[in-house]
């Protein structure tokens, strides 16, 4: 007795099979199961549907991915109901999403770009070798498909990325591409608020951390008690980085600027940085360094300039206006700069940046060293005595550091070794950054590259993709010339009986098909003495023999016409 099999025979499509597997779990495309479904299988459907719904967003976006690929690979979306309000939902959210990072980092876009020049010579190599290997499967729907016009559009679009991507490195601009000979020396690192990553920002602790991974400035924000006392304090209120809520909880909300000196040297400005530990720093703290942290206050103007004096460093510090109600709203620049000629360090070695009466503190004091947080044409840069700038990264591009060559330049906030490379290559002289300790482990450029040499091997990277590319079309090209002229071409049943009933296919005719191959193909076609020994001797393919010439021809078989 011979047990006749399902038919299983179609041409190989390797990209369209795993798709489909991937899509709906379908690797075997004729194969059905008319099994009752088991309590496991419910129970994997429950979960399934569970991590579906916990990651709609992620789950359906590359869901719908997978069902464009079906599409470009003449296959059929039929997308339900569901579907389409789930593809609006996730539309919407993402637009809304877009929106809302925009706002909240706009000022963080420039990174992108500068994080391209950093990695483009190598996105580049890896971008071609991806193209390349894709070839292969542009190759394979081009010379074995029938010449559509999809397939002519694919081949066209294939080509023109090819060739963008041949030409890629005329655009290509990155500082590092540079001779190792004209680099500049090693900027020089200033520690912005101390090491805040190592202790609370702002305090005695953060700053000596700084000093003691080798910077060569220290940067502080300061403000103004109640009394005129200069005092280091980042944010507006004192909520985040003190225990004010403890001492003082009704004035949680108010200016720092409204505390005197007295109450601010009674508020503690470590326990939050155990507790709220910003940068996972905490636990590989020893416990001398624990209890040190946790001691630690409020720290004045005079204790950094005293600090700075004995470690012979430079001072650069921002300077907060007090508010109107403030006693010394109006003397606020006078009591820094008594501050500052009281400490006794070189006015050479403090870099002044508020813009308040600049001309009364160069009468006053003109060895500061006059610092501008704002880029300025060059002449009046020189009208105003400014020999220094203090700029964001995101406005140190070549050309920024090319128009400040004639004045000293500081790029903050500079935390990442990459970023410190890129901007080392394109001349910085220093850098502020949150993180010596990490700066302090980059003794040169992680990467520089000569342009000759870049150059040889993006010839050679195009040279290799190329010769690839048309020794797999010519591979494809001659499997299939032989493929035909052996005479052994494989069928796709559906696809034959699809094309005597009509030639464009619909969702009625898909149903049929179905029915056709799954019950009277089996039943009727399965009794026959021929298939019989077809599917006896184990073939899965047949040819331009009897059973084939009988469907081809689209003729009846035991009273079904095909």
């Amino acid at each position: 007795m011979v047990k006749h099999q399902p038919l299983q025979v179609y041409e190989r499509q390797l990209c369209l099979s795993c798709l489909t597997g991937i899509y709906g779990c379908r690797w075997k495309r004729y194969q059905r199961s008319h099994d009752d479904t088991t309590i496991w299988e419910s129970t994997w459907f429950f979960l399934l549907c569970c991590s579906f719904f916990l990651l709609l967003v992620w789950s359906y976006f590359w869901w719908e991915v997978l069902a464009l690929c079906h599409i470009a690979l003449g296959q059929q979306l039929n997308l339900y109901w569901l579907h389409k309000i789930g593809v609006l939902a996730v539309f919407i959210a993402t637009i809304t999403g877009v929106v809302s990072i925009d706002n909240l980092w706009r000022n963080e876009w420039d990174i992108v770009l500068i994080s391209l020049q950093f990695t483009g010579p190598f996105l580049h190599i890896v971008a071609l070798a991806a193209v390349t290997a894709l070839g292969w499967l542009v190759a394979g729907l081009v010379v074995r498909g029938e010449r559509s016009r999809f397939q002519m559009g694919l081949l066209l679009l294939y080509l023109l990325v090819l060739l963008a991507l041949y030409l890629a490195p005329l655009t290509i601009t990155s500082p590092c591409l540079m001779d190792r000979s004209s680099l500049q020396p090693r900027p020089t690192v200033t520690g912005r608020r101390g090491s805040p990553m190592l202790a609370p920002e702002n305090t005695l602790m953060s700053f000596n951390k700084a000093l003691q991974h080798g910077v060569s400035a220290l940067e502080a924000d300061v403000a103004i008690s109640l009394e005129g006392v200069p005092f280091l304090m980042r944010d507006r209120t004192l909520k985040r980085t003190t225990d004010v809520g403890r001492l003082f909880p009704e004035r949680q909300a108010d200016d720092a600027s409204l505390f005197n000196w007295t109450e601010l040297r009674s508020l503690n400005s470590g326990l939050w940085f155990l507790k709220e530990d910003p940068f996972g720093t905490v636990s590989s703290m020893t416990t001398r360094e624990r209890n040190r942290v946790g001691n630690q206050s409020v720290c004045s103007l005079a204790e950094l300039l005293r600090l700075a004096l004995r470690a012979n460093c430079s001072v650069i510090f921002s300077l907060r206006r007090p508010p109107l109600q403030h006693p010394r709203h109006h003397f606020w620049i006078n009591d820094t700069l008594r501050t500052v000629q009281k400490s006794r360090i070189p006015l050479s070695k403090v870099m002044w940046t508020p813009d308040s009466e600049r001309e009364k503190v160069q009468r006053e004091a003109p060895q500061l060293q006059q610092t501008s947080q704002e880029k300025l044409p060059m002449l009046q840069l020189q009208q105003r005595g400014i020999t220094a700038l203090t700029l964001h990264y995101s406005q140190a591009q070549d050309p920024d550091i090319r128009y400040c060559r004639n004045v000293s330049l500081n790029v903050y906030t500079v935390n990442e070794p990459w970023l410190f490379s890129v901007l080392w290559c394109s001349g910085v002289s220093s850098v502020s950054s949150e993180a010596p300790h990490i700066l302090r482990k980059v003794p040169f450029p992680i990467w520089t590259m000569s342009p000759e040499g870049y150059c040889l091997i993006w010839i050679a990277a195009d040279l290799v993709s190329f010769a690839v590319i048309v020794g797999t079309f010519l591979y494809q090209n001659y499997h299939v010339i032989r493929w035909k002229a052996s005479g052994m071409r494989s069928y796709n049943p559906e696809q034959i009986m699809l094309s005597a009933v009509v030639r464009r296919p619909s969702r009625n005719v898909n149903i049929m098909k179905e029915k056709l191959i799954f019950s009277e193909v089996n039943s009727d076609v399965g009794s026959t003495d021929e298939l019989s020994l077809y599917t006896e001797n184990g073939y899965d393919r047949y040819t331009h023999g009897t059973l084939g010439q009988l469907i081809c021809k689209n003729v009846q078989v035991h009273g079904m016409t095909l």
